[in-house]
């Protein structure tokens, strides 16, 4: 990707914080950004797109130095892609807020339980979500996502946000049936088609004043599921990315969601599933909402 953000570009920081985000149609998404009045703001004058590469100190830091308000109001109401393209791991923590595990009706883990979701149900907030073909258990997940900025390999827990690009919200959508009952490890029933809302925005670190303070929800058909709070994470975001790369090296543009609070349908009495029609609208204070309709796996092929 051509850059083209530039220290002299750039006017003195009136703010150090940024909402940044791609819009248009699939496939055609302009880099842009939404300024203090929420309103989209577009950044091809200074990006090509943002990428992975677009999220190291130095280009985020530049971009913090521009006046949202010189740069052109986007019209309308565009569909928000991907806040940024070019992730190459996907990386998921399991049972990680304490009240979860407990409805899930398991010991609350000592180290945390790692699991991965492909990069190819990677998909904008607002797209529809396929059910899987022989889909039987469809459940849904508000999570906190960390995108982190650098590599990042062998990191203490006292550095390890100091990688971070920022934070996404993520629906880490699941196919129960597909990943507890089919043999194996989870990721068969987590990786699937559509299986990854990211966004609506990638929001930088300053602009989050306590990432472990952050309220979560998520409603099905306008009825409140989940409730709950980043506080009661069982392991905080900067121990989960210390952790990690204990095991892998983290790149920059991988994304890691961090676990959900309870709610989920597998743990409702009986169990409730999603089903083609249904509408699921997420949210975390600060990172935006979702809204996405779950259609059938083969709608519209």
């Amino acid at each position: 990707m051509r850059q083209r953000v530039s220290c002299c570009e750039a006017r003195p920081a009136q703010r150090t914080y940024m909402k940044l985000l791609r819009y248009g149609p699939l496939g055609q998404e302009r880099p842009g950004l939404l300024d203090a009045q929420g309103q989209l703001r577009d950044l091809s004058a200074h990006l090509s797109d943002l990428t992975v590469e677009s999220l190291g100190p130095a280009t985020l830091a530049a971009l913090a130095r521009l006046e949202p308000g010189s740069l052109p109001r986007i019209e309308g109401d565009p569909r928000l892609g991907l806040p940024f393209t070019g992730t190459r791991q996907f990386v998921a923590v399991g049972l990680n807020y304490v009240d979860h595990a407990a409805e899930a009706g398991m010991r609350v883990p000592q180290e945390p339980i790692l699991f991965t979701k492909a990069v190819s149900c990677l998909q904008g907030p607002n797209d529809d979500v396929r059910r899987p073909r022989k889909a039987q258990k469809m459940d849904w997940e508000v999570e906190l996502g960390i995108v982190i900025g650098q590599h990042t390999h062998y990191v203490e827990p006292e550095e390890a946000l100091q990688r971070v690009a920022g934070y996404v919200l993520v629906d880490d959508l699941s196919e129960r049936a597909f990943q507890t009952e089919r043999g194996g490890t989870w990721d068969k029933g987590k990786g699937c088609e559509s299986f990854g809302p990211v966004g609506p925005w990638l929001v930088t670190p300053d602009e989050i004043k306590d990432v472990q303070a952050l309220g979560l929800w998520l409603d099905v058909n306008g009825e409140r599921m989940q409730t709950g709070n980043t506080a009661s994470m069982i392991f905080d975001c900067a121990t989960l990315v210390s952790y990690i790369s204990q095991f892998m090296q983290l790149l920059p543009g991988d994304i890691i969601t961090t676990g959900t609070p309870p709610g989920v349908g597998m743990a409702k009495t009986p169990p409730r599933f999603l089903k083609e029609g249904d509408l699921v609208e997420l949210g975390i204070e600060g990172l935006g909402q979702q809204r996405h309709r779950v259609i059938a796996w083969d709608h519209g092929r």
